[in-house]
Parts: structure tokens; sequence; C-alpha cells
């Protein structure tokens, strides 16, 4: 039977696509959906319906776009094993490799114009391609899977021109791949019979869920056929039936569509309605011992109900322009930004970040390392300027928690930027972590460090006879694991973070009583764990920005009561500058000064915990302050 044979061959034989890839009319839909399949689509291994009453068509030799009456109006010449598609505005996209050579192309289809053409390729990947499919991230952008045989896949960037984004470790013996769009997942079928879900998105780590496991008697033939905005078909070849779900449900535990007796092909049809709909061909007999003659039918899924939920935060997204120099040390190495202005040259001006496996790193404002200071593992960093103690001349200096010793390391900085330590100070603390300065509006300069245990001890920075030294001043604590603290210098104000619970606020003063109000609770918009915290202080507004690592994404409140939520967004990818997005952040830092050209209004810097486009070694990410106030619609 001709379904058996597409199976089997590891052909798939459908591909829905979701309603927010499609521009055409309603009534254009309903006038697509009307036309029946020409008898040119019987042979065909793969088919799609388009708009203007066309088809795509892959069959052994060729990729063919077809009229309604099944006339050939342009085709590609091509020997593969699977398609994809995905609408594009006014133009579709069509994904394909060929077998012999393992080159993949994709081609831009005019359905009105009944045209098509090759609109880019990608090189040979360096393992024996399996499967291929297509993936629009939130920002609409194109992306690539291409998955191996023995497992070894990678994702590409196919605009402004193809960049390899990540390699995959997947399983062995993929037989399909499609990715959803709306939910931001990828699906793969083995040749085993499991169906497994990924995160399609770059970002963070690999995260898979297994959907369906067949027993091993069922093995063999199970395909993936349709996603439409998180629903999903599945056919099996043997048993011949469905599954229907919606992701991420189990769908073993769900039942089967129902189906003609015999089942042998299924294509996508375009629809302007929530169901994901599908032409089938079962094979039926005209009369009494004759042969069976095939017969196209239309169907439509049943909606599936879920669960009521609450409408989500909407997150926004902004690029970054400029990235620093990876860490020479593989694995979790970057950790927190800090940033030091260059008050007569701000183009000089430079980002300090720590590594936990090394010591301090210095920045330019291009990303360009300019220092590595060998102090050990550091964690955590600050920066303030102009710290006057007595009469002396004021100083610039950066302070960090070093985690070998637990103790606290003093830097200077020049008025060049160069940086240089300064002094160590001992702390009692067993697992030293968290750490910010607090420079009050009286002069002098105070260290607020935290360990996980929850304690926290505040030391009062002095500076007589060229000699810096720490006494302990204040003591408190929060009940779990913090880490993150940044101080309102001109208020007067501490802001903590507890990484499992939320934002707590205090007097950031050593003489105040420590009486903490908690103003931001982690739920659906700040997600565990809360890391980075930093405040940004405007001419008409301040805020402060915290790193919701749980969800790769940022929050803005403002830095006054009653703390308001102003917005949420993520970083993502620059693709003319190729600069992948950020995820999995620890450490940020903000400022309002100008920092010249595209920081004008200031900029953030954030640890960004996966480095891609290519992979690599973690690294700091550099924001304009000005996309981050346009995205949120910020004062």
């Amino acid at each position: 039977m001709l379904f058996k044979k597409l199976i089997y061959t590891g052909l798939s034989s459908l591909m829905l696509l979701a309603a927010s890839q499609m521009t055409a009319s309603a009534a254009a839909a309903s006038a697509t959906a009307s036309l029946t399949p020409p008898a040119a689509l019987q042979k065909s291994q793969q088919a799609f319906q388009l708009d203007h009453g066309r088809w795509l068509s892959l069959d052994k030799n060729a990729l063919r776009l077809l009229a309604s009456d099944g006339t050939t109006l342009a085709q590609y010449k091509i020997r593969a094993k699977h398609l994809d598609l995905r609408r594009l505005q006014s133009h579709w996209m069509a994904l394909s490799f060929d077998a012999d050579n393992q080159q993949t192309v994709v081609l831009q289809i005019d359905a009105a114009a009944g045209s098509m053409r090759e609109a880019t390729s990608l090189p040979a990947p360096p393992f024996s391609l399996e499967t291929s499919c297509l993936y629009l991230d939130q920002q609409s952008l194109l992306q690539v899977f291409l998955i191996g045989k023995e497992g070894i896949s990678q994702q590409w960037l196919l605009e402004p021109q193809p960049r390899l984004i990540r390699q995959l470790a997947l399983p062995p013996h993929a037989e399909q791949c499609l990715s959803d769009d709306s939910s931001g997942r990828l699906l793969l079928t083995e040749q085993s019979g499991r169906v497994w879900s990924y995160r399609a998105d770059p970002e963070g780590p690999l995260q898979a869920d297994l959907l369906l496991s067949t027993p091993a008697a069922e093995k063999h033939g199970q395909r993936l056929l349709a996603l439409r905005d998180g629903q999903i078909l599945i056919a099996q070849a043997q048993k011949q039936w469905l599954w229907h779900a919606a992701l991420p449900a189990q769908l073993s535990a769900l039942p089967p569509l129902p189906q003609p007796q015999r089942l042998s092909a299924l294509m996508a049809a375009t629809d302007s309605t929530v169901h994901a709909a599908w032409w089938m061909q079962s094979a039926q007999a005209t009369a009494k011992n004759a042969a069976p003659q095939p017969v196209w039918q239309r169907r439509t899924s049943p909606v599936i109900h879920t669960a009521a939920k609450s409408a989500p935060l909407p997150v926004a997204i902004v690029r970054p322009v400029v990235q620093t120099a990876s860490m020479q040390q593989y694995g979790d190495s970057a950790d927190d930004p800090a940033i030091w202005r260059n008050a007569g040259n701000p183009a000089e001006s430079r980002v300090l970040g720590t590594n936990k496996k090394f010591g301090l790193m210095v920045y330019d404002m291009q990303g360009q390392q300019t220092q590595a200071l060998a102090t050990g593992r550091l964690n955590n960093v600050d920066v303030r300027q102009q710290v006057r103690f007595g009469a002396d001349a004021p100083l610039d200096l950066a302070m960090a928690t070093q985690r070998d010793e637990n103790s606290l390391v003093l830097f200077q900085i020049s008025a060049e930027g160069k940086v240089s330590e300064a002094a160590r100070f001992n702390t009692p603390l067993d697992k030293i972590y968290g750490f910010c300065l607090y420079q009050p509006v009286s002069g002098g300069l105070q260290a607020i460090v935290n360990d996980k245990d929850g304690r926290f001890l505040q030391y009062r920075i002095d500076h007589q006879n060229n000699r810096f030294s720490a006494e302990l001043v204040r003591q408190f604590r929060t009940a779990s694991q913090p880490e993150a603290c940044v101080a309102d210098d001109k208020r007067g104000q501490l802001f903590i973070g507890e990484e499992k619970r939320g934002i707590w606020v205090l007097p950031a003063a050593a003489d105040a009583s420590p009486d903490m109000q908690l103003i931001h609770t982690t739920g659906k918009a700040l997600v565990a764990d809360t890391e980075g915290l930093a405040l940004y202080h405007g001419e008409q507004a301040s805020y402060l920005l915290v790193s919701s690592q749980g969800d790769h994404s940022y929050l803005v409140l403002d830095a006054a009561a009653p703390y308001r939520l102003r917005g949420k967004f993520r970083i993502g990818i620059h693709p003319q500058l190729g600069i992948d997005g950020t995820s999995e952040t620890d450490g940020i830092e903000v400022t309002s000064a100008n920092m010249g050209g595209a920081f004008a209004q200031g900029m953030l810097v954030v640890q960004d915990g996966y480095k891609r486009l290519p992979d690599g070694q973690q690294n700091f990410k550099y924001v304009p302050w000005s996309a981050i106030r346009e995205a949120l619609n910020l004062p």
C-alpha cells in the first residue's frame, strides 16, 4: 500500500502550516480548501495545498509546482527525501535536500505567478543527513534543522545569509523532524517508534520530552504528520491510526482519530480555521472484485479543549549590538558585569566581567578584551566612581567576591581605564556568593556581601595613608539562598534577590534596621531563579532591572514604591551582526550615562549563559538602552 511505502522509506506524507504563517484571506482559504487534489498527485511522495489553486508536489525526481488541473508550472530537479514549507508574507519557502550530495536547498515559491527559484543553499554537513525541517522563531527569523543519522545535528539561521547557530546531539536513527512555531517545539521520530519534543529555540539547554512510545511489536512506521498551532497528528503504518493532541500533552493518553478502512496517503490543506485540516486518500472498490480506486477526502480534526489560562505577560524582543570576546574556559565561567565610564572620552569606557574559573576580565566598548587579571574564581563585581575618603582625591574602584578564599578583592581603576588589584579582605563566610557596592551621599564606600546560606554582611571601606581597610558594620539574612543585590545610592535603598522567592527592599544605611519588604515574588512574570539586579537612573524615571533566569528574560520595574512592573523583554538574535541572543543570564548591569554612539542613552550589559551563532564559550552582550525604552514604551 502507498501509505506503508511512504512510511518505510522515511518520507512524510503531511505537513500542516501554522495559522500565524498564513496571510491569505478567509475567503481565499475557503475557496482553496474546496479544490480536489489533481490526479497527478497520486504518485507524490509529499504534497502541499497552496493558495491560488496551486499544489506543491515532491516525487522521486523533482519538486513541482502544479496548477489545479495538474499542469506543471515550475519544477526543480532534485532526488529528495523530505520537504518542509513556510508561508512568509506573499510567498512560500520550501526546504529539501538532495539525497545524493546531501546539499540542502531553500526555494522561494510565488503561487500567484506560478514560479519557483532557489533562494539559498547550505553546505553539506559533516555527517550523514537523515532529515531536515524549518523553524520560524519569535523574531520571524527562518531557521533550519539538519538531523543526522547518528544523532549529530545542526541548527542554521537562513537570513541575511546562512550561519551555523549550534551543534545538536539528538537520538540516533531519527526518521523525521517537524517544528511547531507557535509552541517553539521541535518534534523528532525514531525508528524505535518514539516521538520526542525538544525546545526549538537555540538559547538555553536542549530540553527533551518523550511524547509517545509504542510497544516493540508496533515499532517502525511511526510518522509525524502535522503540526499546527501546537496541535499534532501522528500516523502509524501497521495499525493505520492517527493520534491527535495538543502540545505538550502525552499523546499515548488520547484516543485516535477515525479513519477509513484503507489509509494510503495524506497531504496538507490550507485552512483559515483553528482546526488542523488534511487531505486523505483511501482506496475504495467501485464494484465487486474490481480494483480499488483512490478517492480523496478532506478531513478536519476536532478541537481539543484545554484548561483556560490567563494571558501571559507580553515579552518584547531587543537585539544586542556588541558581544565581548568569549571566555577561554568552557562551561559555566562568565557571571557578572560592571560598567566603568571614561568621563573624558566615553568611547574609551570599560566593561568588567567576572570569570568564575580565572579572575577579572576587562573589555572595551567594542567587546575586545583589554585585560585579564588572574585573581582566582570571582563571582560578582560592582563599580563606583569618584569615591571620596576624607580630603583625599576621589578614586574609581571596583570590588568582587573571591570564592577560593571567601574574600573580597578591591580593584583601583585609572583615568585611562586600567584595572589593578588594590587590596583583599577576608570574611567569615563559608560560601561567599553575591555582592554589591553602596556609595552614601555623605561619602565613603560600603560593601554588601552574602553567603549561600542567606547571611548578609555589610562592610565600611576606608582609605588612609594609602592603605585600604574594611570594618563590619551590619548583618542580616534571608530565609533561603540569595545572590544579587544593588544599592540605590541616591535614595538610600538596597534591593536584594532571594533566588526562589523574589526581590526585597530595605534601607541601605549601615545604622538602619534591616527591615525587609518583599516587592516582587517569583511566579509568572519573574521565573526563578531571581538573578542579576541593576538600576537605571534616567532624567524622567528610575527603573530596577531583573534577570528572570528561569525563562531567559528580563523585567523592568519602577525603582520606587509601589515598584510597578513596566514590562518584560528578551534579548534575541541580531542576524545582520551575527550576534546570538542570551539565555540563563546571571549578572546584569545598566547605566543611563551617555556612553557614545549607539549607547548615547545608556546601555545594558548581560551575561550570556549559552553562546550560539556558532557554539562557543560564554560571553557578555551589550544592548542600547534606547532599544529597551522603545520596545517597552518607557518615558
